[in-house]
């Protein structure tokens, strides 16, 4: 199978923004038509989805905060992902619907299965091929943020519930899910999961 949608996941502080991005230039380097976007965000609603969303001011109940991720996440999906995918390049994601089922499905106790559907409704199928789940421990994680958004401030209590739903959610589904060792270097992180990548390519 190719995989052509390509999600990387894991818990705040995991490096997915600059892992993701570092594997799409390189991935553009070897000559690849490489589209890289970030979750939530990505569209002008989105973006502004994701101010609500990160932002610390005001207070989110766990259903609303699922609900708008899930509502960024389709227009993403409808106006940018899927159509590049029809067009036939490659999408590398800074997070995806998998964020959602180990944050708000696993961690906040709403349910993986009732995520899922939610999330399934406006997706209309555009869903990652392959996830590089980043795995680091949640203390190691915290310590290397620079700034704590209005989720990583919880602390460590929910980023290890949200290791856990995502251990969960790979042995789930070990045909999509690959896993890499996000506490060495950033160079060998960037390798590992770039060879992972190329390897369904």
């Amino acid at each position: 199978m190719t995989r052509r949608y390509v999600a990387f996941e894991g818990i705040d502080g995991a490096g997915k923004t600059t892992v993701a991005r570092a594997v799409a230039d390189g991935l553009e380097d070897r000559g690849f038509d490489v589209l890289w976007v970030r979750e939530p965000g990505g569209t002008a609603a989105g973006e502004a989805i994701r101010r609500v969303l990160l932002g610390r001011d005001g207070v989110l109940c766990d259903w609303t905060e699922a609900l708008l991720f899930a509502a960024a996440r389709a227009q993403l999906a409808a106006e940018v992902v899927g159509p590049a995918l029809e067009a036939g390049r490659a999408v590398v994601s800074d997070r995806s619907v998998y964020s959602s089922l180990a944050y708000q499905g696993g961690a906040r106790g709403l349910g993986i299965d009732e995520v899922r559907r939610v999330n399934e409704a406006g997706l209309g199928g555009v869903w990652p091929e392959l996830v590089v789940l980043l795995r680091i421990e949640p203390a190691a994680g915290l310590a290397r943020e620079d700034a704590a958004d209005r989720i990583s401030v919880e602390g460590v209590d929910l980023q290890a519930r949200v290791a856990a739903a995502y251990e969960t959610l790979a042995a789930a589904e070990p045909e999509r899910f690959v896993v890499v060792d996000a506490a060495r270097g950033f160079d060998e992180v960037v390798a590992a999961a770039a060879e992972e990548v190329l390897a369904g390519w």
